[in-house]
C-alpha cells in the first residue's frame, strides 16, 4: 500500500523531528511537574489550624504556617477557640491541626476529643514549659515564704491583700484554660479556702493590674507559666520567686515542687488529615522552637509588637536565624511525600 509522501525523505525527517519535539516538551513538563511535586507536596491542599486566639501563642502557630506553606499547603487563617472547643474540633475533623496542645495539662481536653482513637500529638515544639505560683523576693524574704501551704496563715495571706477583705488574692487562670482546675484542686487540698481567694477573670487585664500593683512597691500573689512574657518583665529568682506547692500526703522531699507538671507543648492533629498528608506529619514532627526564643518573642509583644504583622515578622526572623534546621525539617518532609 502506498501512502502520500512515504518516499520523501524529507518528510520522514520533518515528521521525526516534530514528534521528538513534541516528546522533548512532554519529558520536560513531566519533569516540572515532578519537581514541583516534589518541592510543594501540599499543593492543591488547603489546611485548616485552630488555636485559642491568645495571643502569646501566636508566634508558634505562624512559624508551623510558614513551614507548611513553603511545603505548598495553602493555611487558612486560624480559627478561634476555647481549649475545649478547639480540642473538640480538631477531633472532630472540623479543624485540621492545632499547635498549642500542652502535654500533660490539656489530658482531659484530648480525651474528650477521641483521644489516640482519632487524633495523634505530633512532636515537641516546645519543651519545659513550667507553671507555677509566685511572689515578689522581697516580701518572700521578709517573712520566709517559701511554701503556698502557708498561707493558711490569716496573718501571712493577709500580706497579699488587695480588695481589703483579709484574705489573699491569687491572679489565677482563666475558666477553660485547664491550669485553673489544677489551682483549685491545691487550695482544697492545703486547705486555703479561708485564706485565698482565686482571682478568675480575662488574664491579661489580672496580670498587668498585678504587675502595677508590685510597681508601687506592694506584695503579689500570682500564678504564671512559660513561655510567656510575664517573666520577662518579673524576672524569677530576681524580682519574684516560686513558691512550693507540695503534696502533703507525700511527705517532705528535697527541692523546688511547683504543683504542676513540666509540659510538652505539641501539635496535635486528626488522624485523617495525618494519613493523607506526610509531609505535613513529618514537619510537625521535626518543628522545634527553643522556650528561650517564645519567651523573648513574648516579650516584643509587650513591648508593644503585638499586630498581627508583627507576630509574622517575628516567626520570619526566627525562621531565617534557624535557617539551616528549618530548611532541614523542610527536606525531611520532601522525602516523607514521596515514600507515602
Amino acid at each position: 500500500m502506498f501512502f502520500p509522501g512515504m518516499g520523501n525523505t524529507d518528510s520522514f525527517k520533518r515528521m521525526g523531528l516534530v514528534c521528538g519535539t513534541a516528546l522533548l516538551s512532554l519529558s520536560v513538563t513531566h519533569q516540572a511537574l515532578s519537581d514541583t511535586a516534589l518541592q510543594e507536596p501540599g499543593a492543591g491542599v488547603t489546611v485548616r489550624p485552630i488555636d485559642f486566639g491568645n495571643i502569646n501563642t501566636q508566634f508558634q502557630t505562624e512559624v508551623v504556617r510558614l513551614g507548611l506553606e513553603q511545603l505548598g499547603y495553602k493555611v487558612n487563617k486560624a480559627l478561634e477557640a476555647d481549649p475545649t472547643i478547639a480540642h473538640l474540633s480538631v477531633g472532630q475533623e472540623d479543624a485540621d491541626y492545632m499547635a498549642v496542645h500542652w502535654n500533660p495539662l490539656h489530658e482531659d481536653y484530648y480525651e474528650r476529643s477521641g483521644g489516640d482513637e482519632v487524633n495523634t500529638r505530633v512532636g515537641a515544639l516546645v519543651k519545659d514549659a513550667l507553671q507555677g505560683i509566685l511572689i515578689d523576693k522581697k516580701t518572700a524574704d521578709a517573712h520566709a515564704i517559701t511554701d503556698l501551704a502557708q498561707l493558711k496563715d490569716p496573718k501571712v495571706a493577709q500580706l497579699f491583700d488587695i480588695d481589703g477583705d483579709g484574705k489573699a488574692d491569687l491572679t489565677g487562670c482563666n475558666p477553660g484554660w485547664g491550669c485553673e482546675n489544677v489551682i483549685e484542686e491545691h487550695l482544697d487540698r492545703l486547705g486555703l479556702r479561708e485564706t485565698v481567694t482565686h482571682r478568675q477573670g480575662v488574664y491579661g487585664a489580672l496580670i498587668a493590674d498585678t504587675i502595677a500593683h508590685y510597681g508601687k512597691g506592694n506584695p503579689v500573689l500570682y500564678y504564671t507559666w512559660t513561655p510567656m512574657w510575664v517573666s520577662n518583665i518579673l524576672v524569677p529568682e530576681k524580682d519574684v520567686t516560686w513558691l512550693n506547692i507540695r503534696d502533703p500526703e507525700k511527705g517532705a522531699t528535697q527541692g523546688l515542687e511547683l504543683g504542676f507538671e513540666p509540659n510538652t507543648v505539641q501539635i496535635m492533629s486528626n488522624k485523617a488529615f495525618l494519613s493523607e498528608n506526610p509531609a505535613a506529619r513529618s514537619f510537625f514532627e521535626n518543628v522545634s522552637i527553643d522556650i528561650k526564643d517564645v519567651n523573648a518573642e513574648n516579650a516584643l509583644i509587650e513591648a508593644g509588637e503585638d499586630k498581627p504583622k508583627d507576630i509574622i515578622r517575628h516567626a520570619e526572623s526566627w525562621i531565617k536565624a534557624n535557617q539551616t534546621d528549618f530548611d532541614r525539617w523542610l527536606a525531611e518532609a520532601r522525602n516523607a511525600s514521596t515514600a507515602k
